[in-house]
């Protein structure tokens, strides 16, 4: 499953109860409503991974939608894990203090690190 607009595009593949959404492009005010809608979908008890490997920017409106998929996966006993923000990204990341909130990973997991992530 996919979504693709002119400056972001999104894949989504579920395996379980683990999301594995990749986002590629810039995550601002004009683009974050798409980002929203898949993060929302996710069920609530899921492990929805997040890879940022792609997102050349991210906004506030970005960063409020993070917060906020954050708290309701936490409130239905899921997780939501940012993998491999590039700098620029990782830059935001510290400066709100979402570092310090929401789990990163920054290296590129394997198939069996892949479980030991969902496992944690």
């Amino acid at each position: 499953m996919g979504k693709r607009g002119d400056r972001f595009y999104i894949e989504v593949s579920e395996r379980g109860r683990v999301v594995d959404v990749r986002a590629t492009g810039e995550v601002d005010i004009a683009t974050v409503g798409a980002l929203r809608s898949v993060l929302w979908a996710a069920p609530a008890d899921s492990v929805l991974r997040l890879d940022l490997t792609g997102v050349r920017v991210l906004s506030t409106a970005g960063v409020r939608a993070l917060v906020a998929a954050h708290l309701r996966l936490r409130a239905g006993g899921g997780e939501l894990v940012l993998v491999r923000p590039g700098p620029t990204v990782a830059r935001v990341l510290r400066a709100t203090g979402l570092h310090r909130v929401v789990r990163v990973v920054t290296d590129t997991p394997d198939p069996i690190a892949d479980r030991a992530l969902i496992a944690a």
